[in-house]
């Protein structure tokens, strides 16, 4: 019988987890929401999974199963996989371990979950004994036992197996009319091909997905943790089908093969909504298509939550909570710019502030926030857009980059006009962007007045928990890298991470707040190099110092901050 007399808060404060002030904020937070506390406690960084699954193992007077401990191995001769199918095991988050008799041991992460426990009992005739896990643990269990990437690697086998290899066959569907390659875009097999390559790439993290078509082949790959990897391809035969069945999915035009098409659609997978962007280029074997992943859910971060060193953070707040001014956001395609913008806005919407947005494109839909994509076809430009913003009674207005002189005039003018004015710029560093505006044509005097802070950014991958390894860095390295710590962390490789050592990323921060003598320099056009030194003079850290500071802790390796971020001389 379940054990429920002790509620979890009181588990976990009782063990010194967590205090009573953490738990009503928790509460207060789970107030209108569906989500389990447990869920909420995780979510918002006050305790971890594991402590959780530990609560819930004493409240229900359930075993707890860990990887370490040796209970996540289910035994091999048993036929489990044949009474558990991975797909219910995956939806579910469940894993068989053992079976006596007809008694069923399963690991799993809510044992509360009644009705599927009913379900799992009616679909085996067995009676239920479960464990309880982590999500972590239970996730790697499963792709141990079933093969990792499996259904995909099944899908694409069979690709392979149906389609004709004799001679010609290869060109026979990039050769179809269009009413034949409608018919095979539309046929089950491409159908449910398309859609496990999208899922195997949300499983897996993935950022973009990229299809490209080559002589002999199709090459499969993602980019996780800012990384491209490669994913086993189906054939080569099924390259205008798979291509076209994604146009069908983006409204796109499936008989324009010669030009370049964008286009986007949105899925719901998991109870949470996904968009997904898409661009097609012509290459000389066939169409290249990349979809780039915009998970809301992962998207709308607390601004707390990014990285921000505890001064940085205080500044950003503070500037963003200002009623006027320009927040620039710097950095390269792909570091995170939008993210940090996203969770900005996040914080700041109110119904008592009409907040604006141009942007190309559209990334993420913020409720509450009026957002505006541009379209150059007919007119619609950065700089008429925010033309027309300043007649809509604005209080924020987020310009999604700034790329032209006219583009940053209207955003000077508008923070001077009493407006809060945020915006992103490609520059290597912070005091950078101050030089790239002034080079673009906006007068240094204006900038030295209207600036109210500037942040330089990156994404570093981190660590994997579960395999990294220390290790004592030789002189060479500590004198190279002004490196006075005794033990370091580096990458080594595991099932978990697929054997990258690396598993998510941790922002990198540089932020420039200008101070009076940092706006005497602005206001007198000193270049880049003198805006740094008196940057770091006034406190800022700079994004090597930062990165640094992720390597102590051993979030990171010296070897990923090196190869993102260039070395204070």
């Amino acid at each position: 019988m379940l054990k429920t007399a002790e509620k979890m808060g009181e588990i976990l404060i009782r063990s010194g987890l967590l205090t009573q002030e953490q738990l009503q904020k928790a509460l207060q937070f789970q107030q209108g929401t569906t989500k389990r506390i447990g869920e909420v406690l995780v979510e918002l960084g006050l305790t971890t999974e594991l402590d959780i699954a530990s609560a819930l193992s004493k409240q229900l007077g359930i075993p707890m199963a860990t990887q370490a401990s040796g209970l996540l191995m289910p035994h091999k001769d048993q036929q489990l996989a044949e009474l558990m199918p991975e797909e219910f095991a995956r939806q579910h988050q469940m894993l068989p371990v053992s079976r006596t008799m007809n008694l069923l041991t399963v690991a799993c992460i809510n044992p509360l979950d009644l009705i599927v426990f009913d379900n799992l009992r009616r679909m085996t005739h067995c009676d239920i004994d479960p464990l309880i896990t982590t999500k972590a643990d239970l996730e790697l269990a499963i792709d141990r036992f079933y093969g990792s990437d499996s259904m995909l690697k099944e899908a694409i086998g069979r690709s392979y197996d149906v389609v004709d290899t004799s001679a010609g066959a290869a060109e026979e569907i990039e050769a179809l009319d269009l009413d034949r390659l409608r018919e095979a875009a539309d046929a089950a097999p491409v159908i449910r091909l398309v859609d496990l390559i999208i899922r195997q790439a949300i499983k897996d993290r993935a950022s973009d997905i990229h299809v490209e078509p080559f002589r002999d082949g199709i090459n499969l790959r993602y980019r996780i943790d800012g990384v491209l990897r490669e994913i086993s391809p189906p054939a080569k035969q099924y390259h205008a089908a798979i291509v076209s069945r994604i146009k069908i999915l983006c409204k796109l035009d499936i008989a324009q093969k010669r030009l370049p098409q964008d286009g986007g659609f949105t899925m719901m997978m998991e109870g949470r909504t996904i968009d997904f962007r898409v661009s097609v280029i012509p290459s000389i074997y066939g169409e290249k298509v990349v979809i780039r992943i915009l998970d809301k859910s992962a998207a709308l971060l607390d601004i707390g939550k990014l990285g921000f060193d505890e001064r940085a953070l205080i500044a950003l707040r503070q500037a963003i909570h200002d009623p006027y001014g320009l927040v620039l956001i710097t950095g390269p395609t792909g570091s995170g710019k939008s993210t940090t913008l996203y969770a900005a806005l996040n914080e700041i919407n109110s119904p008592t502030k009409n907040i604006l947005t141009v942007e190309d494109p559209v990334e993420y839909r913020l409720p509450g926030i009026n957002q505006v994509q541009v379209k150059p076809s007919i007119g619609l430009t950065f700089a008429s857009a925010l033309r027309a913003f300043m007649r809509q009674d604005p209080d924020i207005i987020m310009v999604g980059e700034t790329r032209d002189q006219e583009t940053a005039e209207i955003c000077v003018r508008a923070s001077l006009t009493g407006h809060l004015v945020f915006t992103t710029l490609h520059t290597n560093d912070a005091p950078s962007a101050v030089s790239r505006l002034v080079d673009i044509g906006i007068a240094s005097y204006l900038l030295s007045s209207t600036i109210s802070l500037v942040g330089a950014q990156r994404l570093l991958r981190k660590l994997c928990d579960r395999c990294k390894e220390a290790y004592e860095p030789v002189e060479e390295i500590r004198s190279r890298f002004r490196i006075t710590e005794d033990l370091l962390y580096r990458a080594k490789g595991c099932d978990y991470c697929h054997t990258q050592g690396y598993h998510g990323r941790v922002g990198v921060y540089e932020v420039m707040v200008p101070t009076r003598e940092l706006r005497d320099a602005i206001a007198k056009g000193a270049p880049a190099h003198v805006l740094k030194e008196q940057a770091v003079a006034g406190g800022m850290s700079t994004l090597w110092d930062e990165g640094l500071k992720k390597v102590r802790a051993g979030l990171t390796s010296l070897e990923e901050l090196e190869s993102v971020v260039l070395l204070d001389r």
